[in-house]
């Protein structure tokens, strides 16, 4: 995935989540980004980009909001029909673990920024689009942030998002042929699990200098 796409990706999904997951799908990602960003702004070791408490915020408000199993199966795209029923469970949870960690990391750099959402015109379909864009700081253009959300019986999920009018989905679709291509699934399973492995590792590292940090300053 390009890299300027990584960190205003991460914002818009992890700002867009629904906590309260009947109400309408725009008035979901306003309610939620302002609660989000006012956690960070609260929360010191948040806004110092703690790693533990990161997760703990993506846990708690993106993962019961967002279908994962979908999303990994649009991002394969024709080559989930050629995982078994237990490669495509490993591909969600691979996805989903580098997803997470990839965006929490990034989330406190984003506290001072703005999010506009725009309205829903009329009754949201079933499948509903809803718009938003980061207003960032020193002039910058806003970034246009779209969600794709699906209504379901556990409420909205968002599925896909859309940057600066590039999908998530379509860009990862081109990184999970090349592995396929290259070596099948499990060389895609195995890419994932080596990249997760690898942002463990830097967590773990984070969490070690920040605690002997607090101990010299004692």
């Amino acid at each position: 995935m390009k890299n300027y796409l990584v960190m205003p990706v991460m914002l818009g999904w992890l700002l867009s989540f629904p906590a309260w997951s009947m109400e309408r799908p725009d008035t979901l990602v306003d309610n939620t980004a302002q609660e989000v960003l006012t956690l960070i702004r609260q929360d010191k070791e948040l806004r110092a980009g703690n790693p533990a408490k990161l997760h703990d915020l993506v846990e708690a408000k993106i993962l019961p909001h967002f279908d994962f199993t979908r999303m990994t199966r649009l991002a394969m795209g024709k080559n989930w029909s050629k995982a078994a029923p237990e490669q495509q469970q490993t591909l969600v949870n691979e996805f989903r673990t580098l997803l997470v960690r990839t965006y929490s990391n990034a989330l406190s750099t984003y506290s001072d920024h703005k999010i506009k959402v725009e309205p829903v015109k009329g009754d949201p379909a079933s499948d509903t689009l809803v718009k938003t864009k980061v207003i960032q700081d020193g002039g910058q253009e806003p970034i246009p942030i779209d969600y794709s959300m699906e209504k379901t019986d556990d409420g909205w999920k968002v599925y896909d998002v859309t940057v600066a009018g590039v999908s998530l989905v379509t860009n990862y679709r081109s990184t999970f042929n090349n592995q396929v291509r290259e070596g099948g699934v499990e060389k895609l399973i195995k890419t994932l699990s080596d990249k997760n492995k690898s942002l463990i590792t830097a967590d773990k590292a984070s969490e070690k200098k920040t605690a002997d940090n607090k101990s010299a300053s004692r």
